[in-house]
């Protein structure tokens, strides 16, 4: 599945022009299948798990009550206990409020993938977490980039909002092929004015976003989502095959049913995922796992009750 919008943007055009002559009858045909997609999803997969994920600045104070049966003994105020002769708890509350800001990718590398291109499926996961950031009463915004941020949705409340914003992610079709996911980190660490959840959806097939990312998870709370495709890894047997970069434009003719070919680029591969991983975690930011060929609700749910149980630790 791939989204997309008319046509490119015109150079004299201004972007909220632009953006109303995106919304196409198709564009809104699109969006409307996306929310009834994940309607279920969003109800029963983030009810509770995604406010325990996206906890956003941490949680407050509320009081001191008597200790309960099942509480957790960690919370006990040992203070207030030895005065009071007997075992109290602090009790604290989330904040009613977060910023959720989705850096969603798409990039020329992103226009791949079977039966979601990784553009696709980057818009379908963002729609959700749009819609349950709605569903918490959060505010929500999006910056979308390819070789450089093209499109920013400021962050803001209700569910007319978060609709905006998985249209103005349908609509979008990025001028360039490349990727600079360095810059589109930078920008999105100043966007939000105070601390926020950012979640970036990509497949991180660039250079020199290491330093940027870490950056922004020292001042936000950073979910990095990877997307990938299983053929990039695993090339099939079709014989010799035209391949063409998709952002470079750099073409290479390859022999797949060569068996040392097919190595040679599973090897490097699975190299690349390794260094990707590597740097995702000396940044210090979780990590969801999604693939063009599995259903992601899946996915999503596991990894948000993992991140969940660390969490509450």
């Amino acid at each position: 599945m791939r989204y997309e919008g008319k046509d490119r943007r015109r150079r004299e055009s201004s972007p909220l022009r632009a953006r109303r002559r995106l919304v196409t009858p198709e564009v809104l045909r699109q969006v409307k299948g996306i929310e009834l997609r994940t309607r279920s999803l969003v109800s029963s997969l983030f009810t509770g798990e995604y406010r325990s994920m996206f906890r956003g600045q941490g949680i407050e104070f509320a009081e001191v009550r008597e200790y309960q049966q099942g509480d957790d003994f960690r919370a006990i105020d040992w203070n207030v206990s030895a005065r009071m002769g007997h075992p109290f708890v602090k009790t604290y509350h989330e904040e009613r409020e977060n910023t959720l800001l989705l850096v969603v990718d798409q990039s020329g590398s992103c226009q791949f993938g079977r039966p979601y291109t990784k553009a696709g499926l980057a818009v379908e996961v963002a729609a959700v977490l749009a819609l349950a950031a709605a569903r918490h009463n959060d505010r929500v915004g999006a910056l979308m980039f390819a070789d450089k941020v093209e499109l920013i949705v400021r962050p803001a409340k209700g569910r007319p909002h978060a609709l905006r914003v998985i249209r103005d992610l349908v609509a979008f079709t990025p001028r360039g092929r490349g990727t600079n996911l360095g810059e589109a980190l930078s920008y999105a660490a100043k966007l939000p004015k105070h601390h926020a959840i950012v979640a970036v959806l990509s497949d991180f097939r660039a250079e020199g976003w290491e330093v940027p990312l870490a950056q922004l998870a020292a001042r936000h709370d950073v979910v990095a989502i990877t997307i990938d495709d299983p053929r990039e890894r695993e090339l099939p047997d079709a014989g010799w095959v035209d391949m063409e970069d998709a952002e470079t434009g750099q073409r290479v003719l390859l022999d797949t049913s060569h068996g040392p070919t097919r190595t040679r680029v599973r090897v490097a591969a699975e190299r690349q995922l390794q260094e990707r991983a590597r740097k995702l975690a000396q940044a210090g930011v979780d990590r969801v796992a999604l693939q063009t060929s599995v259903p992601y609700g899946v996915l999503l749910r596991r990894a948000f009750a993992e991140r969940a149980r660390r969490l509450k630790r």
